[in-house]
């Protein structure tokens, strides 16, 4: 079973509530959107989403 845990940056107010998951998959970590699991999620290795991290906090600038 893969153990999802939501991220500390959700937002449970303002934003529309967007809760964002993360689960470890061994050599790739799962994102998905908590409000919609059965939606799917994408695997991303540590370093794009290290990089998708990067990409979204410099466009809230």
């Amino acid at each position: 079973m893969i153990n999802w845990r939501k991220s500390s940056y959700s937002s449970e107010s303002g934003g529309g509530g967007t809760c964002v998951e993360l689960a470890d998959l061994g050599t790739t970590v799962g994102v998905r959107d908590s409000k919609n699991p059965r939606a799917g999620h994408l695997a991303l290795t540590r370093t794009n989403l290290r990089q998708l991290a990067e990409v979204i906090r410099y466009s809230e600038k």
